[in-house]
């Protein structure tokens, strides 16, 4: 063990050199108050070298770890673009966790960056809605090291592709302003999630929901920098990172929570493109065609001039969640909640809502209100469908 705790500090002390020797040029490597501080360091560890990143400090030696070893895994639970989670018993408590092995870089031995970043995030965050993580824990070599998290039943896609029957208004409701304060939460901490979509959010028996995932996450600062547009799954992205190119703001996340506000309430993804170019027209199809008008230089943007878009007068996302019913099973919402989602879904950055704003809104105080989380449903697999029963 003593060889590998020698090669993990390694990397991080490395990482931390790497920093201080760009003070000279960036400033303090701490935050000043209201103001994050920044360093010239490689911010995603994709080759593009996103520029005005916060300093990044990883809390406390890895000599301070325990070992994997003291915990029994149950079973694996899933696996994703930065790493592989299981269920397990810590033997010392008895509580059962999840475990989330870090995946390594294949191209390169160290740890990665992305990696660096996300648990310096997470540790760093102390929120009911935003998955909590106590610990990291290691194995027995550099390619063994484990985030250890509170443990949920469910994944909100997972739920919506397989309940019976939708969630209520008053339950969307409950889960949406969950989802927002947590996401205010990040926002007032100048960190954005920047992967933000249904198999992200965890759900548990309690009717509880958290953000977790931060393999994209990152602090930032202000002003803004120009960072990679790389990010968001797909069915997610916010326009701004499909049309124009550099600077973009937290207001991405928003556009994300939109799209999740509207998959609640449908049970089907809003947008549904399988190529960037595709995924614009699916946005312009429901929300119009934006105009310098509803988007400001949107005519002068890159894509626009490189691409023609097909023309769609008018928005017709109304008319899919209208305020009353014409059909069974028919998404519905009030003039309050439409003016919530479509000032999410603004395709102007700087007219979206922000998290807070949303968080705020009044449709969270119109009847019927945010269920109690008591009352919010648990879910009982059977069959290979979810079941739903009323907790409390």
């Amino acid at each position: 063990m003593s060889s590998f705790l020698e090669k993990a500090s390694a990397e991080i002390e490395s990482f931390r050199s790497a920093q201080r020797g760009g003070e000279a040029e960036a400033g303090p490597s701490r935050p000043t108050p209201g103001k994050r501080a920044r360093d010239d360091g490689d911010g995603d560890g994709d080759g593009r070298g996103e520029r005005g990143e916060p300093g990044l400090y990883i809390p406390g030696p890895l000599e301070g770890c325990r070992s994997v070893d003291e915990f029994e895994k149950l079973n694996h639970i899933d696996e994703g673009s930065y790493g592989v989670v299981y269920r397990a018993r810590d033997k010392r408590t008895g509580k059962v966790v999840a475990l989330k092995k870090i995946k390594m870089s294949k191209q390169k031995e160290g740890f990665p960056l992305t990696s660096v970043r996300e648990i310096n995030i997470l540790l760093g965050l102390d929120h009911p809605n935003i998955l909590n993580v106590s610990e990291v824990v290691v194995g027995k070599s550099l390619d063994s090291i484990f985030l250890v998290m509170e443990f949920m039943e469910h994944d909100l896609k997972g739920l919506l592709e397989s309940l019976r029957q939708p969630f209520t208004t008053a339950e969307v409701k409950a889960l949406m302003r969950q989802l927002l304060l947590g996401l205010a939460y990040l926002h007032d901490n100048w960190v954005f999630h920047r992967d933000l979509k249904t198999s992200n959010i965890l759900y548990n028996n309690r009717g509880e929901v958290k953000i977790c995932d931060f393999g994209l996450a990152r602090t930032y600062g202000s002003p803004l920098q120009a960072y990679t547009q790389l990010v968001v799954t797909l069915w997610y992205r916010a326009p701004e990172l499909l049309i124009s190119e550099g600077v973009y703001s937290p207001a991405i996340d928003v556009w994300s929570m939109g799209c999740i506000m509207a998959e609640l309430l449908t049970r089907k993804p809003l947008f549904t493109g399988k190529t960037e170019i595709e995924q614009i027209d699916r946005v312009f199809s429901v929300l119009g065609t934006p105009t310098d008008e509803t988007w400001p230089g949107f005519s002068e943007m890159k894509m626009c001039k490189k691409v023609k878009f097909k023309y769609h007068p008018g928005s017709k996302l109304r008319s899919m969640f209208p305020k009353f019913a014409f059909t069974g099973g028919q998404a519905t919402l009030s003039d309050t909640g439409f003016d919530l989602l479509e000032g999410m879904l603004s395709y102007d950055p700087g007219r979206r809502l922000t998290a807070r704003q949303a968080a705020e809104h009044p449709w969270f105080d119109e009847i019927p209100r945010p269920q109690e989380l008591f009352l919010m449903p648990t879910m009982v697999s059977g069959g290979g469908s979810q079941a739903r029963t009323k907790s409390g």
